[in-house]
């Protein structure tokens, strides 16, 4: 089950808010449509009645949570009509042969992304995170269960999905152009139309300046955009990135992350992105997927809905980084121990 992280708390407990609904009617007004609000009450009529009749008539969707002498209740603003699902791993299981025999890398993974998400995965190392993302991305294949892309099964790789890597993986002996331009080519498109395709993407990313220029002339982060532009242009449903910035420097980093929230807003593309960073995946996804160790299997799901563009130190994060980390932490602790030899 998905654990909902609020964009706002509100406390309208009776000794400190003698009118409890124009309170939460107060916060809702702050927040945009999709965003949660949680009010905190100890008042039977607030939580059981005067705000669910408020709710219903705004088109708000409610959910009460009781608790010893407290009622949480988690209202989201406005509603939306369900996505349609773009990837779907149903029962997902995957082995490899080792020097020790077989090693189960994923566990009856399940979990569904809906188009036009941004999903992060986090966990140890070793817990197959990126296994995961190469088994949607069709280049490898699950030994149990299936990988569906919009109710396909995935029986190779396609253009419907780029994968993007921690390197970049870009051609040295082309310049910035023609790497942003080169699936284009093997597609057969026109080199004018390919052309102002490849400018139009630097222009997202801001290299048109650098069009001309060699990678061995650019930053590790010049070098991501231009991986993250060539990956655009082949106009793509999905984007599969396999920690795209763990090498950067914490400006770049910083900068990117922005830079990638304002793409997807422009792009409503699905983005499946792996990292081992909290902070990152928080600042970046809208739902973030926490792993096990190996077997990997997915441990809880969290949704975040604090407003966009969002930034690291955002002090709104740090509650939901607080609560993933917790999550975490037992299955890092499993790595190390494995990692010496304790396990």
């Amino acid at each position: 089950m998905t654990k909902m992280i609020p964009t706002a708390v509100v406390d309208v407990r009776r000794q400190q808010c003698p009118y409890p609904l124009l309170m939460i009617k107060k916060a809702l007004d702050g927040l945009g449509e999709g965003d949660v609000l949680e009010a905190q009450t100890d008042h039977l009529p607030t939580a059981r009645e005067t705000t669910p009749r408020f709710c219903r008539d705004m088109g708000y969707a409610l959910s009460v949570l009781e608790e010893p002498g407290l009622w949480r209740l988690i209202i989201t603003k406005g509603s939306e009509a369900p996505k349609p699902v773009s990837v779907t791993l149903d029962g997902v299981t995957k082995r490899y042969r080792s020097s020790g025999g077989m090693v189960t890398a994923l566990d009856d993974i399940r979990l569904e992304i809906l188009e036009g998400e941004f999903v992060c995965i986090v966990g140890p190392s070793g817990c197959g995170k990126s296994t995961l993302l190469n088994l949607i991305a069709g280049l490898e294949f699950p030994d149990a269960g299936s990988v569906r892309i919009k109710g396909h099964p995935v029986t190779g790789a396609g253009a419907d999905r780029v994968v993007i890597f921690q390197d970049g993986a870009l051609f040295p002996w082309l310049t910035v152009r023609q790497n942003v331009e080169f699936g284009l080519k093997i597609n057969g498109v026109e080199p004018p139309v390919r052309r102002d395709l490849a400018m139009d993407y630097l222009k997202m990313v801001h290299l048109t300046r650098f069009a001309d220029s060699l990678v061995h002339e650019l930053s590790g982060g010049m070098r991501q955009r231009v991986a993250i532009a060539r990956g655009l242009a082949m106009d793509p449903d999905i984007l599969l990135m396999d920690e795209p910035f763990a090498s950067l420097d914490a400006q770049t980093r910083d900068l990117l992350h922005v830079e990638l929230q304002e793409i997807w807003a422009a792009t409503s593309k699905t983005i499946l992105f792996i990292t081992h960073n909290v902070r990152e995946a928080v600042c970046l996804g809208s739902r973030i997927a926490v792993m096990t160790y190996r077997p990997g299997r997915i441990k809880e799901i969290f949704s975040i809905t604090h407003h966009r563009p969002r930034h690291l130190e955002d002090p709104g994060l740090i509650d939901a980084s607080a609560l993933i980390l917790k999550a975490l932490r037992s299955e890092v602790d499993k790595a190390v121990k494995a990692e010496l030899g304790d396990a």
